[in-house]
């Protein structure tokens, strides 16, 4: 599968996951029981707009969205709200048949400074918003002092309509195989299971499926931001939900209020060039993750006195797992594909560095648990072998998003250019262009468009060390966004995002411009 681009915040979620999936071992989603409105509801866009939200509070997460115990209060007391938003499933249709959208937020700490409402996207696609908010809103707490802090499913996530594929079992078989085919008896299993994997996708979905992508979840926020009450969209999208802010920014440059953008998506490059960019991104985190391993010297467990000799241990292990899968958890092995995102996974924070190390230690000993249990993070499995939809919204989304279709052999042509990026994750981007390959409905673009004249200025952090949207993103976005718009600010760190790292210099700046309107010099630079 490739590698979705997710938040910081929530890759540390999935590591408390994995966490307590080794602990463990040392279908159909439905709403959750939370009622949704019926879709009967007012018509026309005029008439969802005047729609007034139920909020109650927030029950258990669906299995769609992870599963997990209901939000707990914020540490003053203050409770989570959740409700569902109708939306046209078709906005050419505004009359036609809706979607149910679900939603969540805390109020304002000081409602007689309130600003309004500030959305967030955490990232996926496929995150949902309404399980990552709480886990997390304590990175913004400061925030919350003007704002009602808002967060959402996005439509075909979670708990807002989900697309899904298969059932765990099936998900189960399908991410052990092997995605990086050696030759052509397994280029036919992997080329079947995506056709099948596609088929469930549309199945479940039906006529939805050709209504999940950005653009219409563009349009969900700012008929949301109408719900709402708010003049203006104040908005902080990290990961996709930069590419998400920049296609609201686009449709409505008139609505943007003040907005941060986060681990920046690259607008302008398309399917091949978008894999390739993460593919240099994951090295260049795989890089610094071997440094530090040779800095440290004997206190390092892995084999190697120099980064190049790490690496080769990486993929000599890859190698192994290749021909023979390793003892995992339960009855369940490791293997070459599996241990290759369970090595993505860690390298989204620098937080998870010393886990990566010893799953990779512990793998050549031939215990392959922990490295499982991060692929299985990344893949959405919890603890009881039940999986979330994120992977199937992540396809679904991005699928119906992008025009180019890449069969299994046109893959196979580019894994030169692959190869020569990363020796460890070359052959499973390059592999995984032909994710989309079989999809049943077409794309729409071949990159979003973001360009947003007359939009109010964009706050845009990129971080040097990212390894899922590489920091060339951000100056691209800037670009893109067009004179006047994009405000460029840049960290210099490791891991995926920057407000959520800690640095005083980045969360500094972005509480400036969010709580006060204060705008920093373009080109600024953290720390």
């Amino acid at each position: 599968m490739p590698i979705s681009a997710a938040q910081r915040t929530a890759r540390r979620a999935a590591l408390l996951t994995a966490t307590a999936l080794l602990t463990a071992t040392s279908g159909c989603s439905d709403d959750g029981g939370q009622a949704a409105p019926a879709s009967s509801g007012p018509t026309g866009l005029d008439g969802l707009a005047a729609q007034k939200l139920e909020w109650s509070a927030c029950l258990p997460p669906s299995p769609a969205e992870g599963g997990g115990p209901a939000p707990t209060p914020l540490p003053d007391g203050t409770p989570w709200e959740c409700a569902f938003m109708t939306a046209p499933l078709d906005y050419s249709k505004p009359d036609g048949e809706t979607v149910d959208l679900a939603l969540i937020r805390a109020r304002a700490a000081a409602p007689d400074r309130r600003i309004g409402s500030l959305v967030f996207n955490f990232g996926g696609p496929g995150g949902s918003g309404v399980t990552g908010l709480p886990g997390f809103a304590t990175d913004f707490e400061t925030l919350r002092s003007r704002y009602d802090l808002v967060s959402f499913d996005p439509r075909g996530v979670g708990r807002s309509a989900p697309v899904e594929c298969a059932t765990d079992k099936e998900l189960d078989a399908y991410y052990a195989l092997d995605f990086t085919p050696d030759d052509s008896a397994e280029e036919k299993t992997l080329s079947e299971a995506q056709k099948a994997y596609a088929g469930g996708c549309e199945k479940d979905a039906g006529n939805r499926l050709p209504y999940v992508g950005t653009e219409n979840a563009a349009r969900d926020m700012d008929l949301m931001r109408r719900v709402l009450g708010d003049a203006k969209l104040h908005y902080f999208g990290i990961s996709y939900g930069t590419e998400l802010g920049g296609v609201y920014a686009h449709l409505f440059p008139a609505n943007v209020g003040r907005a941060v953008f986060d681990a920046v998506v690259d607008p302008t490059a398309g399917v091949e060039a978008g894999a390739l960019g993460q593919t240099k991104g994951f090295q260049l985190a795989l890089d610094n993750f071997a440094q530090d391993c040779v800095d440290r010297g004997d206190d390092c467990r892995l084999p190697g006195s120099s980064v190049a000799e790490i690496e080769e241990f990486i993929t000599g292990l890859l190698a192994e797992l290749d021909a023979k899968p390793i003892a995992g958890i339960g009855d369940r092995k490791l293997t070459q594909t599996q241990a290759t995102n369970g090595i993505a996974q860690a390298l989204y924070s620098k937080e998870f560095w010393p886990y990566l190390e010893q799953g990779l230690d512990e793998a050549d000993g031939g215990n392959g648990a922990l490295l499982l249990a991060l692929s299985d993070s990344m893949n959405g499995r919890n603890q009881s072998g039940s999986y979330s939809n994120i992977q199937a919204a992540n396809a679904a989304i991005n699928c119906v998003d992008f025009k180019e279709r890449f069969t299994l052999g046109q893959a196979k042509e580019r894994l030169p250019e692959f190869q020569k990026a990363s020796a460890v994750f070359g052959d499973f981007m390059g592999w995984a262009l032909s994710s989309c390959g079989q999809w049943p409905v077409p794309g729409t673009w071949e990159h979003p468009n973001v360009s947003a004249p007359g939009s109010a200025p964009i706050l845009v952090i990129g971080n040097t060390g990212d390894p899922a949207t590489p920091y060339e993103g951000a100056r691209a976005m800037v670009n893109a966004l067009g004179k006047g718009v994009g405000v460029e600010l840049t960290y210099k760190g490791q891991g995926h995002g920057a407000y959520s790292s800690g640095d005083k210099c980045v969360k500094s700046a972005t509480d400036a411009y969010l709580l006060n309107g204060k705008v920093p010099a373009s080109g600024t630079v953290c720390p």
